[in-house]
């Protein structure tokens, strides 16, 4: 398939606005294949970034960090796993979520990269889902999950132990459904 892709051009529109507003922005995205198309039109349309990945070394990761915070890059791609622990990227105030996960919690850790100590703007976040997708059940996913865990938390604060092992275990059958 080599035609253009609404949800690429969504995104493109996106960084345009926000770079020639002024803004720095995270782009996170699980997938490293879809931060190189990204990348990739980036380079088309003059937009500065950077990009960390699982395989970017720990000390790369550091400098690309500080020069990001400092300097006038407009984005810094980052794959999800990788954006999840030890950045501070306070230069920024948006940040983009290319594609959901699972797993909120990680999009969460990733989106709190820019809410750290430091912090002096107002931090925008956008998440990117495609209608009548596979993204949609993701979202689906990410609040039948949140929904659990807060009955979870909600029943052991009350002592109700019984009721949180049963929500619990509907929590694991939940997970078990769209893991295998």
């Amino acid at each position: 398939y080599n035609e253009g892709a609404a949800k690429v051009e969504l995104c493109m529109e996106l960084l345009n606005n926000a770079v020639n507003g002024g803004h720095k922005i995270l782009l996170f995205s699980q997938f490293t294949s879809m931060l190189n198309i990204l990348e990739k039109r980036m380079d088309e349309e003059g937009i500065s970034y950077y990009s960390l990945t699982g395989s970017t070394p720990k000390k790369e990761r550091m400098e690309l960090m500080q020069k990001f915070n400092q300097d006038e890059t407009s984005v810094f791609c980052i794959s999800l796993k990788a954006g999840g622990t030890g950045l501070n990227l306070t230069g920024a105030d948006m940040v983009i979520h290319y594609d959901p996960w699972w797993n909120v919690a990680a999009e969460n850790q990733a989106t709190d990269r820019a809410h750290r100590i430091g912090q002096k703007r107002v931090v925008t976040v956008y998440k990117l889902v495609a209608e009548h997708t596979i993204e949609e059940k993701v979202l689906e996913l990410q609040q039948k999950k949140k929904e659990l865990e807060n009955r979870i938390a909600f029943a052991l604060q009350a002592g109700k132990y019984e009721d949180a092992k049963k929500i619990s275990e509907e929590l694991e059958k939940l997970l078990q459904k769209y893991n295998g």
